[in-house]
């Protein structure tokens, strides 16, 4: 499979990473088998780049790529591409943003005991802390470069002025932000930022978080531990009307031979600053 290059970190990686939210629990149930043989399955596809955080499920996600790609993590590390995020915890039952210096640190020292490596290759904030300022998070996140922890620095559902004043620090290889036919909004803004910059953009969500995977109905119902049973684009008329949006791009699709889910895909890769 050709590879790319990921913005300014310089990585070589696949166009397409594999994302690994869903193991952590927030879209219901998956088991540890099923996870370790798609993982696997998408090496085997030649994809080189895996993307994971460790607020999936506090670690469970991590552990499970890790498990997943041992071997190749033991014997050809600069194989594949290890990609995470920090900057998140729990307190109490409440999931709080935190990008101080010592909870990065924690969070790098525990992403790195669950996934069984020595080092990760782009470590990213996976949220802005607003009490914390943003200098004082890229210096803590320099410091772990210079340690050899991690090797590139990354954000995400940054702002553009919040990478420029990070990068006041530390120079912002990559950004993370949702981006699909749904959702277009970076258009405007981050998109020609990043590639002002040379910012590698790494997007999530391509499939719109299913809607455009073309299997979900008006009728789909999801389990009270799927985050989309509470999302307002996954219930009610606004279901209805996003089902019906996916169809007629399901015809679109077909008419050239592709499924909806292969258009989603080549639509965001389409865009250059991606």
């Amino acid at each position: 499979m050709k590879t790319v290059t990921l913005g300014a970190s310089g990585l070589e990686v696949t166009p397409v990473a594999y994302g690994t939210w869903q193991f952590g629990g927030d879209w219901g149930p998956v088991g540890e088998r099923a996870a370790i043989e798609a993982i696997g399955y998408a090496r085997s596809t030649g994809i080189n780049f895996f993307d994971t955080a460790h607020a999936y499920g506090f670690g469970r996600s991590e552990r499970l790529l890790g498990a997943a790609l041992g071997d190749e993590l033991r014997s050809d590390r600069d194989a594949v591409v290890i990609a995470t995020k920090g900057g998140l915890r729990m307190e109490g039952g409440r999931l709080v943003r935190d990008a101080s210096p010592a909870w990065l640190r924690k969070g790098v020292e525990a992403s790195l005991e669950a996934l069984g490596t020595d080092h990760i290759d782009l470590y990213q904030v996976h949220w802005p802390d607003p009490r914390t300022p943003l200098p004082d998070t890229a210096a803590a996140l320099a410091e772990l470069v210079t340690q050899g922890l991690i090797h590139h620095v990354g954000v995400s559902n940054y702002t553009p002025a919040q990478m420029a004043e990070f990068a006041t620090v530390l120079p912002v290889e990559t950004v993370q932000p949702p981006y699909h036919l749904f959702r277009r909004d970076i258009e405007t803004d981050l998109l020609p930022y990043a590639a002002e910059h040379h910012v590698g953009v790494l997007v999530y969500g391509p499939l719109a978080h299913g809607l455009l995977g073309g299997a979900i109905t008006p009728d789909t119902a999801f389990g009270p531990d799927d985050w989309r049973g509470g999302s307002t684009a996954f219930t009610g008329p606004e279901l209805a009307r996003n089902v019906e949006v996916v169809a007629a791009l399901r015809a679109f699709a077909a008419r050239r031979g592709a499924s909806v889910a292969e258009l989603a895909v080549a639509w965001v890769l389409a865009h250059p600053a991606v």
